[in-house]
C-alpha cells in the first residue's frame, strides 16, 4: 500500500545570523525558509515517502519563492492556497557553550494567521491520504488557524487516516487571548501519535512529570512512562506516546535519545553525544519525520521506528537550516553503529 502523508502549518523565512554572531553584530543575515510541519514534509520527502505541504502563503514573489524551495526538496505543494499580505518571518542567533540560542519572531498577521474554516478543501487535500500530521504552533498562531486545524482532523478522524502531533509549546506565540491548555485538548483528542518532551506534557496538557532535571545533562527514559500512562488515559484515541529527552550540557553539546510507550511497554532509544552541534533547529521536527517514516516502514516493530527517529534527529543536528537532508541508507548507517563520520570515496 501506498503510503501519503499531509502536514498542515505555518513556514516562515528564516534569516540567521552568519556563524555565532550575535543579532548586533550581524551585517546580514543567511536566508533560508522553514517551520515545523514544512519540516516534517521534506523529511519524509527525503525518505521516498509521499508528502504533501498544506499552507496558506501570500501571493507574491516570496511566497513563490518558498514554495518552489519546497518542490525543491520533492514536497508537493498543489494544496497550498494563496491569500494575505505577508510570510512570517523569524530571526536566529545561534548560541555557543554557555549561550543559549535566540529567535525573535516577526509573523503577526502572516497569510497563514488569517486561515478561516473553508478555505481548504480538506476533502480535496485528504484524497489518497494516509496520515495527516499538524502540531501546537499552528493552533497557537490564531483562532483562525486553531479553528483549521481542527477542522482538519475532524475530516482526517472521518475518513480514518491515522493523525500524529508534536506538541511543540511555544510560550511566545499564544497571544490572541486563549491559553494552550484550553485549546489543545479538543484537538490532541483526535490524536492517535503524540510526541513531545517534558515541558510540552506541562504546558499544554497538565501532566506533570516528576524528579526529572533536564538541565544537568542527563534525562532518565523510564521516568517518562508515568507522563505516557497519563497522556492515554486523558485521551483515549491515542495509540502511542512518544517523548523526545534532551540532555542540555551546554549550547553545543547535547545528548539524544527518545522513548516510546505503546499502552503495553516501554521502548529506550539508544543515546547519542551530540558534541559539535552545528545547528538544533529543527531537531525535533526531523525526530518527527524519522518517527513517521518508521511506523509506517516498520508497522510491527516499534523499537526500529524509534531507533531510526533518534538517529535521524542526530544527524540533522550536524546540518544548517530548519530541514534534515539526510538518506534513509545515511540514517541506517548511524543506526548500524558507524559514527565515525569517515569520507565516503
Amino acid at each position: 500500500m501506498s503510503q501519503k502523508v499531509i502536514s498542515f502549518g505555518e513556514i516562515m523565512l528564516r534569516l540567521s545570523t552568519p556563524g555565532y554572531q550575535r543579532f548586533n553584530q550581524a551585517s546580514e543575515f543567511v536566508a533560508t525558509y522553514g517551520g515545523g510541519e514544512a519540516n516534517v514534509a521534506v523529511s519524509l520527502a527525503n525518505y521516498g515517502i509521499e508528502s504533501e505541504f498544506v499552507t496558506r502563503l501570500p501571493k507574491n514573489d516570496i511566497g513563490r519563492t518558498c514554495a518552489m524551495e519546497l518542490r525543491k526538496y520533492g514536497v508537493g505543494i498543489d494544496q497550498i492556497i494563496y491569500g494575505g499580505d505577508r510570510l512570517g518571518i523569524y530571526f536566529l542567533e545561534t548560541g555557543a557553550v554557555s549561550r543559549g540560542s535566540k529567535v525573535v519572531y516577526d509573523r503577526a498577521n502572516s497569510a497563514i494567521s488569517q486561515v478561516e474554516i473553508g478555505m481548504i478543501d480538506w476533502d480535496q487535500v485528504f484524497d489518497g491520504a494516509t496520515w495527516f500530521h499538524w502540531t501546537g504552533i499552528t493552533p497557537a498562531i490564531s483562532q483562525g488557524a486553531a479553528a483549521v486545524c481542527l477542522e482538519a482532523i475532524k475530516k482526517a478522524n472521518e475518513k480514518g487516516i491515522t493523525v500524529s502531533c508534536d506538541l511543540n509549546y511555544r510560550k511566545n506565540l499564544w497571544k490572541y487571548g486563549k491559553t494552550a491548555g484550553e485549546v489543545m485538548p479538543e484537538l490532541v483528542a483526535g490524536t492517535d501519535i503524540i510526541l513531545g518532551n517534558e515541558e510540552d506534557a506541562e504546558k499544554v496538557l497538565g501532566v506533570k512529570p516528576e524528579g526529572i532535571d533536564v538541565t544537568g545533562g542527563h534525562v532518565e527514559g523510564a521516568a517518562y512512562e508515568s507522563v505516557s500512562k497519563q497522556i492515554m488515559k486523558q485521551f483515549p484515541r491515542c495509540k502511542k506516546v512518544i517523548t523526545t529527552l534532551r540532555g542540555s550540557i551546554n549550547a553545543n553539546h547535547n545528548s539524544w535519545a527518545g522513548v516510546l510507550w505503546d499502552g503495553k511497554s516501554l521502548y529506550e532509544s539508544p543515546t547519542y553525544q551530540i558534541t559539535h552541534i552545528v545547528d538544533r533547529v529543527g531537531g525535533g521536527d526531523s525526530f518527527m519525520g524519522g518517527l513517521i517514516y518508521g511506523l509506517l516502514t516498520w508497522p510491527e516493530n516499534d523499537q526500529k521506528a524509534l531507533n531510526f527517529a533518534v538517529a535521524a534527529s542526530c544527524l540533522k543536528h550536524t546540518i544548517f537550516g530548519d530541514f534534515n537532508q539526510v538518506s534513509v541508507d545515511e540514517v541506517e548507517k548511524l543506526m548500524d553503529g558507524d559514527a565515525s563520520g569517515r569520507v565516503a570515496r
